[in-house]
């Protein structure tokens, strides 16, 4: 397939927008970027509700072809443009071990995030119920608990080499280690995993930036 031809409709301030982003980044592939949702508007306009019926982004345009869901978009890029790359093993058996992560990226740890993220970042202070913010944090730390363990015995969330698995993970670590107001576990293979990640490029540009 031939490059240069890919567009990323979503605001840089969306957690979802930040994983292609950085998969983007790690597949070193260009693109081009419009910015929709929230402040931006467009994503409930007819043409994009026509991309995208949830209306909500990212949405990838790759040339007549159009996707949407985030963790969808990182695996097509993989598959499409990243042949040769290791974020995204071709073995059955361990594409599929990344695969659940991703998978439990969406059903396990994005509802107990959004909760604490959205209360923290993108609600006014003097509306914020704190004692019901501080539960939802417990909440949120048992899922991270899940993780922090499964790393004491690994370098990456799936072993030992990077994937898309950790892209997922990392873009949600960074709202959960970022976030000010809360009580949080001591979690030392987490932070240590974090830290690693921390150093590649993609999230120092596109995660790595203040939270909004």
């Amino acid at each position: 397939m031939s490059e240069g031809h890919l567009t990323i409709w979503g605001r840089p301030n969306s957690v979802n927008v930040q994983k292609v982003l950085w998969c983007l980044a790690e597949l070193e592939l260009p693109y081009s970027r419009i910015d929709a949702g929230m402040q931006y508007g467009r994503n409930d306009e007819a043409d994009y509700l026509a991309m995208n019926p949830n209306g909500r982004v990212p949405t990838l345009v790759d040339g007549d072809y159009v996707l949407w869901e985030s963790n969808s978009i990182m695996r097509y890029l993989c598959m499409a443009y990243g042949a040769n790359s290791p974020i995204y093993p071709k073995a059955p058996r361990r594409r599929a071990a990344v695969d659940r992560w991703l998978d439990w990226t969406l059903s396990t740890l994005q509802p107990v995030d959004r909760q604490v993220f959205w209360a923290l970042v993108r609600t006014p202070r003097e509306k914020r119920d704190m004692v019901q913010i501080q539960k939802d944090a417990d909440a949120a730390a048992e899922v991270w608990r899940i993780a922090d363990r499964v790393l004491a015995t690994r370098s990456y969330i799936e072993g030992d080499d990077f994937s898309v698995a950790d892209i997922a993970l990392g873009a949600y670590a960074r709202r959960w280690l970022g976030v000010e107001g809360i009580k949080r576990p001591t979690l030392m293979h987490l932070d240590r995993w974090f830290a690693r990640l921390a150093e590649r490029a993609g999230f120092v540009q596109f995660i790595a930036p203040p939270m909004s």
